[in-house]
């Protein structure tokens, strides 16, 4: 029995090695990050349900300003490699940090607008620019 174990072993590392040879550079990207969430305690995004407090990490991918009911907001796009979500910063048109590539971990209610999960006005912690678990 143990040689069976043995040849399995390598067939596995070698499925997994052709996986990551022939995966695209996002679905890499988006592995690592769902491990960078898991690692942290975070919820995923995509089993994040409307109205609940909630706690998630990922990679701004992007980051614009604009208007709501007059008032300027700064929009972020939060991606954890299960789904996004936007981050809005209502009454602010920048804040030192936030900018696309950015690894980030905010709090809030998650709501839904135009189809889509929002966490307005979060509490966040910014991560350091490369890995996501350097900070130690």
């Amino acid at each position: 029995m143990s040689g069976d174990i043995r040849s399995d072993q390598p067939q596995g590392r070698f499925r997994r090695m052709l996986n990551r040879l022939t995966s695209s550079t996002e679905e890499l990207e988006a592995e690592e990050l769902r491990q960078d969430t898991a690692e942290s305690g975070c919820t995923p995004i995509a089993s994040c349900g409307d109205r609940e407090v909630v706690t998630v990490a990922g990679t701004l991918r992007t980051v614009t300003i604009r208007p709501r009911a007059g008032v300027p907001a700064l929009e972020a796009e939060l991606f954890d490699g299960s789904d996004a979500l936007d981050v809005v910063w209502l009454g602010r048109r920048s804040i030192v940090g936030i900018e696309p590539g950015r690894r980030l971990i905010a709090s809030g209610r998650i709501s839904h607008a135009r189809g889509r999960r929002v966490l307005f006005n979060p509490r966040y912690e910014l991560r350091p620019v490369g890995h996501g678990s350097e900070s130690a």
